[in-house]
């Protein structure tokens, strides 16, 4: 037989269905187009009498001449409905299992259209086979998404409901500016009637679909306020312990390993127990930081149970700020894909002087803060009395430059606890000045252990009346005291993308780079990019890759939004009401938003 496939070989291709692999990502898209076929129906009156919706009369869920009202409760539910189904989410599945048979009878109830009941039969059958597909566990969630829900419903139903009330031009009474429109949707999602009147029964179909808008978000805010947590995984005593032993023996390796014992991140440990990855889920992304803990050859144990818990939650693998060691394991044992986001800036004590006309700027500044009365003390954390500790603490409260908590990757979220007497603090005082309501204290730097001989940098803060250079002053400071401390290495700030910066500001660099360039520095109105690099740069140090490990390029924008939020750059208002209740902890202070000078 000549090139081809057979027919046979089509017709056994259609009676098999889908591949298993792919019906979630079908069944999210049937309901995506199901969804929008009901909003339009429920909205537009032209859209039900035109050609188009003798399609939209044989799909599943659409009710559209009947009840615009449940027309468009039905959409918005199949389109909230269908990104669970995309994620493999058991509770998606089961509502959409349920929700089917209802469009089915509700086909032949109403439109009695056997062929709508048979594509509803022919929808739900492969998601009854393949149900294994949808397998995937809740995310960890608390009750302040409620709020989440609340604004994002509310702005949804204002917009829809703006449409629904000018999508009648030929049967509204006179002509209503915006601001009346706007007040009817404000008025019909609570039920009452607005300033515009419409000829006919016009008037009904706008009041239901407006109060079936102001329900749905009522009752899908009240179901998240009141539905039982299950918040995110913290770190156990008994885990703690298990990664305080693996960094004792491994910590050496990666600067970063010390952020592991972040108590708000959850672990998956290795079969034998020699390697960990710490991790937190935030938006469906399950968002590590560094390179696993631990031996080096029980890393690929530790990665296949992350990826493993990945699965089973249906969450977006990823890793931010591992080094070049640990991307090319991430990328070897999992097929991921790494990309280049920066360069961590470690300063070699050994090498670390302030002779020389590179180091002039720092030395001159760290001379006139001298000068101007101010004096430094670098020690472990086990060194200093309770007192002194708890003013260092709430200094470091009440100097934080934002009301958000910030960071997660480098940052250990804590100062001052008692496990952790090996880390190290540098403070400078006001030698001469009166003192203040944290005494003569006036800058604190905080670093972690880096394995036996090394300290990375976790926070900076500074009392903004002070003056400026404190920054510069107390790094100069522990790098000087670093020798007595048996410290050999320091790792300060991490730079994002400074490759880019650096070569952009070149003679001879592309127009591509210049461009990227450029875009980076407007972008630094806002975050710390540019900033940090020239900071850094101050100290001469030598500059270490860090890599982003991601599934595909389209996960990317949705990584950086997670990444964003991890750091605290992105985050959403918590009213009291919704917080979730917990026994108090001591303050997280993190990074100085303004580690500058200025």
């Amino acid at each position: 037989m000549s090139g081809g496939v057979p027919k046979r070989g089509i017709l056994s291709r259609v009676l098999r269905g889908p591949r298993p692999e792919a019906v979630p990502r079908l069944a999210g898209r049937a309901c995506t187009l199901v969804g929008l076929v009901d909003i339009a129906a429920g909205v537009f009156p032209r859209f039900r009498h035109s050609r188009m919706h003798a399609l939209a009369e044989v799909l599943p869920g659409s009710f559209g001449p009947f009840a615009a009202a449940l027309s468009l409760s039905a959409g918005v539910l199949l389109l909230l409905l269908a990104h669970g189904l995309r994620r493999r989410k058991r509770r998606a599945w089961r509502a959409a299992v349920a929700l089917l048979p209802l469009g089915a009878l509700a086909q032949f109830g109403y439109r009695h259209s056997f062929a709508g009941v048979l594509i509803s039969l022919a929808l739900l059958a492969p998601l009854l086979r393949h149900r294994d597909q949808f397998a995937a566990l809740p995310d960890p969630r608390s009750r302040w998404r409620a709020l989440a829900n609340f604004v994002l419903m509310s702005a949804g139903s204002v917009l829809l409901g703006l449409v629904v009330v000018s999508a009648h031009p030929g049967r509204t009474v006179g002509d209503p500016s915006l601001a009346d429109r706007l007040s009817h949707v404000l008025y019909g999602l609570f039920g009452a009637e607005g300033p515009v009147d419409y000829r006919g029964t016009t008037s009904w179909t706008v009041a239901f679909s407006l109060g079936a808008l102001g329900l749905l978000t009522a009752v899908t805010t009240v179901y998240l306020a009141f539905r039982p947590e299950h918040p995110a995984a913290r770190l156990t005593p008994d885990d703690e312990a298990r990664l305080r032993d693996l960094l004792a023996r491994h910590g050496g390796r990666d600067s970063l390993g010390h952020f592991a014992l972040r108590r708000d991140k959850a672990v998956v440990f290795s079969p034998s127990g020699k390697a960990a990855v710490t991790y937190r889920v935030v938006s469906g992304v399950m968002l590590a930081s560094g390179d696993p803990i631990g031996d080096v050859e029980a890393w690929p144990g530790a990665i296949e149970r992350f990826m493993d818990e990945a699965r089973r939650h249906s969450w977006t693998p990823a890793v931010m700020g591992c080094s070049e060691t640990g991307a090319e394991v991430w990328t070897r044992e999992t097929g991921l894909d790494a990309l280049e986001l920066g360069d961590e800036a470690v300063v070699d004590v050994a090498d670390f002087s302030l002779a020389g006309r590179a180091m002039r700027n720092v030395r001159q500044m760290v001379k006139r803060i001298e000068r101007a009365g101010y004096e430094t003390r670098v020690r472990r954390v086990a060194d200093l009395g309770d007192a002194e500790l708890d003013r260092v603490r709430r200094a470091a409260e009440d100097w934080r430059g934002t009301d958000t908590e910030r960071g997660f990757s480098m940052a250990l979220g804590r100062i001052g606890d008692p496990a952790d007497g090996d880390c190290l603090i540098a403070t400078a005082h006001r030698a001469d000045g009166a003192p203040g309501e944290y005494g003569d204290l006036k800058a604190i730097l905080h670093f972690v252990p880096w394995g036996t001989d090394g300290v990375s940098l976790d926070l900076m803060r500074r009392d903004r009346s002070a003056d400026p250079g404190m920054n510069e002053l107390l790094i100069v400071a522990a790098l000087q005291a670093a020798p007595r401390l048996g410290i050999a290495r320091v790792s300060l700030n991490f730079a994002m993308f400074r490759a880019a910066l650096a070569r952009g500001e070149k003679i001879g660099a592309g127009p591509v780079l210049r461009a990227w360039r450029g875009l980076l520095v407007f972008l630094s109105r806002w975050f710390q990019i540019e900033s940090l690099y020239k900071f850094n740069a101050k100290f001469r140090p030598r500059w270490e890759p860090r890599f982003v490990v991601y599934r595909a390029s389209a996960d990317l924008p949705r990584l950086g939004l997670a990444a964003m939020q991890a750091e605290g750059f992105v985050t959403l208002p918590r009213p009291r009401l919704l917080r979730r209740r917990a026994t108090p902890r001591p303050p997280c202070p993190h990074q100085d938003p303004n580690p500058t000078t200025a």
